[in-house]
């Protein structure tokens, strides 16, 4: 039950910080946070990252349906057999996807407002990268992936040792 309390805490922050944005500021309309790093801009997105696939609603509706079946489905099996990390990025990913998932089937749009500008020189190479402007939703999923690909290594790295300490056990040394 916990993690669907972590996914509906994504949720609840992703839709609160929406709305805030959304009642307080006018589309295109920018606060500084820091500088020009970091900004907070009222965006819509219509697409998916980094406005890929520009209104696809329906698709992206249909698609996050069945990513949420699937993930549910996943994260009961791996609640079954005991595992901490990998349910709790299946929540983030869940709270994430349904954040944008209600934007999405509301409104036609996600609202964006993290805005990030890198503007660094690079062995004296001018970088200017305005990163593209992402949501409380986005973070959660991009978290969620990557704690899944964290937990896939240390479930990798255990099963060569178990498979090591196999073949010591069985005195297979060859291989």
């Amino acid at each position: 039950m916990r993690y669907y309390i972590y996914a509906f805490i994504v949720l609840l922050l992703d839709q609160a910080t929406k709305w805030l944005i959304v009642s307080r500021l006018e589309r295109g309309e920018s606060r500084s946070v820091i500088g020009e790093f970091f900004q907070i801009t009222s965006h819509r997105n219509t697409g998916a990252a980094f406005g890929i696939l520009p209104n696809q609603r329906w698709f992206f509706l249909v698609i996050t349906f069945f990513v949420v079946v699937g993930v549910i489905w996943y994260l009961q099996k791996m609640r079954k057999e005991g595992k901490k990390l990998l349910p709790f990025a299946l929540s983030l990913l869940l709270g994430g996807a349904l954040g944008n998932f209600i934007d999405r089937a509301l409104f036609g749009e996600v609202v964006d407002f993290l805005d990030f500008h890198f503007r660094f020189s690079f062995f004296g190479i001018p970088v200017n990268y305005p990163f593209p402007i992402f949501n409380v939703a986005d973070s959660a999923i991009v978290v969620g992936v990557a704690l899944i690909f964290v937990d896939s290594l240390i479930s990798w790295r255990q099963e060569l040792k178990l498979n090591a300490a196999n073949k010591l056990e069985s005195g297979d040394t060859q291989s």
